[in-house]
């Protein structure tokens, strides 16, 4: 496979999970489980750790925000480490803290009063957060598939014969995003396909059908088409990590995932997209980046990033591609 040498001389946790994505060596494997392990000795890693110990004291006032801990939370759950890695379950127990009464877990918040909120700070959860909340619970916290699941079943339950819409708690009243109330939201039925795609059933396939069709059709009429100011042109073609927005590394990460769509035209239209960029040097750059990452190796565009390279190479493993 390409440049897999190149991926195995990186961080630790790109070694890691290129060994175990792309090479699909197994986990139990000692020689892995020692590579894991250094994972939270890694400098940046501790500090991603640190900014999660504020959890229960950051307030989310921008869901692109890649400083928030809710972003923080799925990366660490996306490279691989879980609650039996050190700190992390001290991490999940502020998360769990803070539960809606149907199940959800929540953030913490301040709706300004001209938005429909009360200008207070409070836990709550909307649907471009509590999906992702739930989806780092899912891959690191085994013991609490079922409090996940209930939670998934209520979020599952909010959808619209064309999609999930800007759907928010009880306790936000009329809030909701600057769009169209009819519409489906691209950021909160991304989220949600994640969140079921990492489930172990089949309990969602029909919703996850209906996700992935809103995500399609808005691809379809991209050239003059929003929703939720959510449009696919040059930036979302962009290669950009972490795997935090609505962009083309994110929604084929999160598609790829369900492969009952490979053949769909518009999936392969994507996938192409994808290919191209790897075309001639099969190392890749990013193309955008977040500020608040500008320490990570996907951070400077004027170099090669073997985590973007990895994230292309897995997705075009996982569909056949590569």
């Amino acid at each position: 496979m390409r440049e897999i040498d190149w991926l195995l001389s990186g961080e630790v946790w790109i070694r890691y999970r290129t060994r175990v994505d792309l090479l699909d060596e197994v986990i139990i494997n000692a020689e892995i489980k020692n590579i894991k392990q250094k994972i939270s000795e890694d400098n940046l890693i501790c500090e991603i750790m640190l900014g999660l110990n504020e959890w229960s004291n950051t307030i989310m006032k921008n869901h692109k925000d890649s400083n928030h801990p809710i972003h923080k939370l799925a990366f660490i759950a996306d490279i691989g480490m879980n609650s039996n890695d050190i700190g992390v379950k001290d991490i999940l127990d502020k998360v769990y803290s803070h539960q809606s009464k149907e199940g959800v877990f929540q953030v913490l918040a301040n709706i300004p009063v001209h938005f429909g909120g009360s200008g207070e700070n409070a836990y709550t959860w909307m649907l471009c957060d509590a999906p992702l909340v739930l989806y780092s619970i899912a891959k690191m916290d085994i013991s609490r598939h079922e409090e996940v699941i209930t939670a998934t079943k209520h979020l599952v339950s909010l959808q619209n014969s064309n999609g999930w819409g800007c759907t928010v708690s009880n306790d936000l009243g009329k809030f909701r995003g600057p769009g169209k109330k009819s519409d489906p939201c691209p950021y909160a039925n991304l989220l949600m396909l994640k969140l079921i795609a990492a489930l172990d059933t089949n309990e969602f396939d029909e919703a996850a059908d209906i996700g992935i069709k809103a995500i399609l059709e808005l691809w379809d009429n991209r050239a003059n088409r929003k929703e939720y100011l959510f449009g696919i042109g040059t930036d979302f073609k962009k290669l950009k990590a972490p795997l935090i927005w609505f962009d083309i590394l994110h929604v084929l990460e999160v598609l790829s995932k369900y492969e009952r769509i490979y053949e769909d035209r518009r999936f392969k239209e994507m996938i192409g997209i994808l290919e191209s960029k790897c075309v001639g040097d099969s190392k890749l750059k990013p193309e955008s980046m977040y500020r608040p990452w500008k320490a990570w190796e996907f951070a400077n565009k004027k170099a090669y990033s073997r985590w973007i390279t990895f994230l292309a190479y897995r997705i075009l493993k996982r569909t056949g591609h590569l």
